[in-house]
Order: structure tokens, then C-alpha cells, then sequence
């Protein structure tokens, strides 16, 4: 047989040639192979060996690290397949913890689904784990791990390393006693961890979860005497939809807003306004470095989880590092400093929470460099997985809801700091701002210079007066060591580099909803989308921008904008 096609339980499909295994043309016939440790994005492992097929000898073999040929017969549905991966899941539930209701990951559970979908009742085999095997590491105010949940699929592992190049976490021991570990066992909060939670989001079972603070937040909500306001991030009203009725990657802003209304929030403000400051900021800060020459290319420096990476990995490139503080920040210190010196909490204790779609920011909330008299600027961050639980206990028809707006005075915002949410949004947004020509048409034409796209490293220039700003936009860690090994060695130079520790910049973030490729895009498309329908497109165009430099900020930016990382 020549033709340039397979045979897959007995229906021929066709070939094309650039298939990487065999399980890729199976799901293309249209069959949903069950698996745990492939990953498009990772490299093959061939673990879990759920994914197993039969050909016409009876041999048997991984789908996902088989190349697929011409005249290939196999099956993906026997009997002797079905009993394979059902004693498959016996042996991963045997060494699981069976407190499914109570577990923060039931309902969304990969282990769960298939051993519903196999119609496992009854477990025939007993753990082997001991109780200090089992010890639940919560340390890391992002992330906790709970061992009695891993099935050692290793999913999370090749993210750390191959997609990140963190390397905080992998495989210790051996035979019965394997495990997933931080080196020497350390707890996560002592290794090399950024929090960028991208490890979370490739577990299939619970074993790595967001810290969950929603508790703390309902407190705040139903003690009379605080003030509870609330900012939202970019990326979170273009995951949060899907989950509560509402098409995927469409903006929800509005109904966000109303929501956080209706569970109580004193006020609710947008992100947006503190990434206009940002833009500002930075732009300022990127000027200054280009005419002095001194200490680029210029890091911005709103991904909590990459200053981590620079801080624990390269500490060398700090100067390098933006003293801007991320949006996040600067908007929570100016929140509060505009609580007290306008005596709007009338006695109240102020509460600041920050919905957001990143695990690393409840890392940035705890530093001491943005705390004001030993008090976080920002109290606590909740996830975009946690804004969802919270509406859904609250008994809220999310899709039901008339959209509101945000609360005042912090109630304008310009497209550019929209844009934010999505991998190259902040060069974007500064080009925006020092762009000699303030015409729409050359903001429009801002968009076509190269920093958009979800490549994981972008490179652009444009000019400014004579000088050209070379430019990098970068997203996922590991395509952030590979850049600064280059530039270590003198290969590459650039004005300013924008990082993001997730593929495809926030929208990808861990505390969001689990996305797809097709997912992030059309989250990204979103964002420019809700950028394009703002009247203001320059943060420098904003009146409410205008208006706090002119009041509370002048001669308090660098006090309220701005901080100095250390090693």
C-alpha cells in the first residue's frame, strides 16, 4: 500500500506529512485520544501510556511518540485497550487522594474526567505513599503544592524547565518513592520560583494550585468598618467569560464591574488607569536612558514573576530593570494615598484587592518594597479563577447582568493602557507616547512596526528625531534566558525589551481559565478590539492622567510611581 494515507479503526485518513506523531492524526480523524503527559507545547515523554494504540500484529504503542507512515492499520478502541488504560487509572487513583469534593480543581479535574469517562467505581489497589510524602508545601503566597494529588505525569516539570528555564522543580528519587521536588526538598518559597504559576496551569489533577484568598476578601466585604475597593487587570475581562455564560475572549467589562457591585465593593476601578501612569513613566525613563546612554536596554518592569527571574537569575541586569512600579502598584499606592489625604474613608480601614490574571502578583503584593509604613499598597490579590468562584457563590447570573461602569474619580482610561494585557501591549503603548507624530494614522500604523503577534521574541525599530529605538518583545521565561544570554555576549543590542513571563503576555496568565492556542488569540484580539472603540488611544491623552500630575502627584511621582529593586 503506497497511498499516502493511514487506516484508523478501520476509516482511511489521509496524510499530509507534517504530522510529529501519531496521536496528532488521530484527534484530526476526528477520535479524542486520552492522555496526561502530552503537551503540543512540551516535548514528547510518554508516561502516562494512556494514550496507547493497537496495530494489525497487536503491538502496542504510545500514540504520541510514534510516527505515523503510510499503510499504517491501527486501533484506538478495543477491548483489550479499554481494560489497559482503566487498570491505567486504578494504579494513579490508588496513589491519589480520593477528597474530590472538597478539592479546588473538582469539576475541572483531567484524573476526575477519565475515571468517569472509563467508569472507574470501585479502586482494587492500596497507596503506598507514607504521611511525610504527602506533606503539602504552602509556602509560596502563589502557589501550593499537595503531592498526594501528583501522578507524576511530569507536565508541570517540562514547563518549569523547557518552557520557563526556571528549574525550580523536578523529578527526585526513584521507583515507588519518585517524586516531584525542589532541590534538596526545599520549600517553594526558597527555591528558585517566580511564581509564574505556569506549572498550575499544566497539572492535570490539583497537584499545583493558585493560593486561594477569597476567604480573607469576603471578611473584608461583610466587616462594616472597612472600605473595600477593588482594581481589575486588562486580561481579566477577556478569560473570565467563558466560565459564566459568556462567548470566549469577549470583553466583559461591564458586567465585571456590576458584579463586584452587587457582592459588595465600596468602589471599582480599571487597571488601565495605573498602566496610563505607567506609560508616562516609562516612556520618560526609556528618553532619559537614550540621551545619557547609560544603563540599556531598558526591562520594563511589569511582570512580577520576571523581575523575580532577573533578581534570582541575572541579577547583573537589575539597573537595567525599569524603576517604574507595574500598574498594579502604582494604582494601589495612589488609590490609598488619595483615601487619606481626601478623607473619603470617613474612619474606615482602607481595603485595596487587585483582581488579576497572574499567581506572581500575590508574590508582588507581599514585598516590602511596596508596602507603605509596613502595610501592603495593594492588600491582596484575588485571580481571575477566583473572581469566578466568587460570582458563582454569590448566586450572580453573570450573563444576565447589565454592564455598569467604573467608579470615580479614577474613571477615564486610554486604549494604550488596554492593550497592556496582551505580549508586546506595553512597547506598544510607549511607542505611543513617544511617537514624534501624534496622528491617528501613525498610531494606527504603530501596529504594523512588529510588536504584535504571539511569537514568543519579536524585534522592531522606528525612529525617533535621528535616532533609532531598537526594540525586543519577548514572552515566556525561557525566551527571556536565551535574550539575555545574547546580549551578555554582545550578539543582540536593544533600546528597551519588553518581557512577560507567559506566552502570549498576560491573557496567558495562570490565574486565568484554562486557554487554548485558538483561546489566547482570540483573547489578544479582544484586547486590540476594546482598544480600537476608545476615544482616547495616548495615555498621555487622558484628562484624568493630566489631572493627577497636576494634584496629587506633582512632585510626589518618583514617592508614588516608582521603586528600586536590590539584590
Amino acid at each position: 500500500m503506497n497511498q499516502n494515507y493511514m487506516i484508523i479503526d478501520g476509516m482511511p485518513v489521509a496524510l499530509e506529512g507534517n504530522e510529529r506523531n501519531l496521536i496528532e492524526v488521530i484527534r484530526k480523524s476526528g477520535i479524542e485520544m486520552p492522555t496526561f503527559c502530552y503537551h503540543s507545547d512540551l516535548s514528547i515523554y510518554g508516561a502516562c501510556r494512556m494514550c496507547m494504540v493497537e496495530d494489525e500484529r497487536g503491538r502496542l504503542m504510545a500514540s504520541c511518540s510514534t510516527l505515523p507512515y503510510p499503510g499504517m492499520n491501527i486501533k484506538t478502541n478495543s477491548e483489550r485497550l479499554r481494560k489497559y488504560r482503566r487498570n491505567i487509572l486504578e494504579l494513579l487513583l490508588s496513589e491519589h487522594c480520593s477528597d474530590c469534593t472538597t478539592c479546588s480543581n473538582n469539576g475541572t479535574c483531567h484524573l476526575q474526567s477519565l475515571a468517569i469517562k472509563f467508569n472507574i467505581t470501585t479502586l482494587r489497589f492500596e497507596s503506598t505513599k507514607t504521611p511525610e510524602e504527602l506533606k503539602i508545601d504552602d509556602s509560596s503566597p502563589c502557589i501550593v503544592k499537595d503531592p498526594s494529588k501528583c501522578i507524576l505525569c511530569g507536565d508541570c516539570v517540562r514547563e518549569c524547565n523547557e518552557i520557563q528555564h526556571v528549574g525550580a522543580i523536578d523529578f527526585a528519587f526513584r521507583g515507588s518513592k519518585c517524586t516531584i521536588a525542589t532541590s534538596f526538598n526545599e520549600p517553594l518559597i526558597d527555591s528558585p520560583c517566580v511564581g509564574c504559576g505556569q506549572c498550575v496551569a499544566a497539572c492535570p489533577t490539583g497537584a499545583l494550585v493558585v493560593r486561594d484568598n477569597r476567604q480573607t476578601v469576603w471578611e473584608k466585604l461583610d466587616d462594616k468598618n472597612t472600605y473595600v475597593t477593588c482594581q481589575i487587570a486588562p486580561a481579566v475581562r477577556v478569560a473570565i467569560g467563558r466560565a459564566l455564560g459568556v462567548p470566549e475572549g469577549e470583553n466583559s467589562m461591564g458586567k465585571i464591574i456590576a458584579a463586584l457591585h452587587r457582592m459588595g465593593f465600596d468602589e471599582v476601578y480599571d487597571t488601565c488607569t495605573g498602566a496610563d501612569l505607567t506609560v508616562i513613566e516609562e516612556s520618560n525613563e526609556l528618553i532619559e536612558r537614550i540621551e545619557k546612554n547609560d544603563k540599556l536596554p531598558l526591562f520594563t518592569s511589569c511582570c512580577p514573576a520576571w523581575v523575580q527571574f532577573v533578581e534570582k537569575k541575572y541579577p547583573e541586569y537589575l539597573p537595567n530593570v525599569s524603576t517604574c512600579k507595574s500598574p498594579m502598584s502604582m494604582f494601589s499606592k495612589l488609590i490609598k494615598t488619595y483615601q487619606k489625604e481626601n478623607s473619603v474613608l470617613d474612619g474606615k480601614q482602607s481595603y485595596h484587592v487587585a483582581i488579576m490574571p497572574c499567581t506572581a502578583k500575590k508574590f508582588e503584593a507581599q514585598r516590602d518594597e511596596l508596602k507603605t509604613d509596613g502595610v501592603p499598597d495593594t492588600d491582596i490579590v484575588i485571580t481571575t479563577q477566583e473572581l469566578i468562584k466568587m460570582i458563582r457563590e454569590s448566586g450572580i447570573l453573570f450573563d444576565m447582568l447589565h454592564a455598569e461602569s467604573v467608579d470615580m474619580p479614577f474613571g477615564t482610561m486610554s486604549g494604550a493602557g488596554v492593550i497592556f494585557g496582551v505580549t508586546g501591549g506595553v512597547t506598544e503603548a510607549v511607542l505611543r507616547k513617544i511617537a514624534d507624530d501624534n496622528s491617528r494614522t501613525t498610531m494606527n500604523a504603530l501596529a504594523y512596526v512588529g510588536v504584535r503577534g504571539m511569537e514568543g521574541v519579536k524585534e522592531a525599530s522606528v525612529m525617533k528625531g535621528d535616532r533609532e529605538v531598537k526594540i525586543a518583545v519577548v514572552s515566556g521565561l525561557a525566551n527571556a534566558d536565551r535574550l539575555l544570554q545574547k546580549l551578555s555576549k554582545g550578539e543582540v543590542s536593544y533600546d528597551i525589551v519588553e518581557v512577560m513571563a507567559c506566552p502570549g503576555g498576560c491573557i496567558s496568565g495562570a490565574g486565568q481559565p484554562y486557554l487554548s492556542r485558538v483561546d489566547r488569540m482570540e483573547r489578544g484580539k479582544s484586547l486590540y478590539e476594546a482598544d480600537r472603540s476608545m476615544a482616547v488611544k495616548r495615555s498621555q491623552d487622558n484628562p484624568l492622567i493630566r489631572e493627577l500630575y497636576n494634584g496629587i502627584l506633582k512632585n510626589r511621582e518618583h514617592e508614588i510611581l516608582h521603586v528600586e529593586y536590590k539584590k
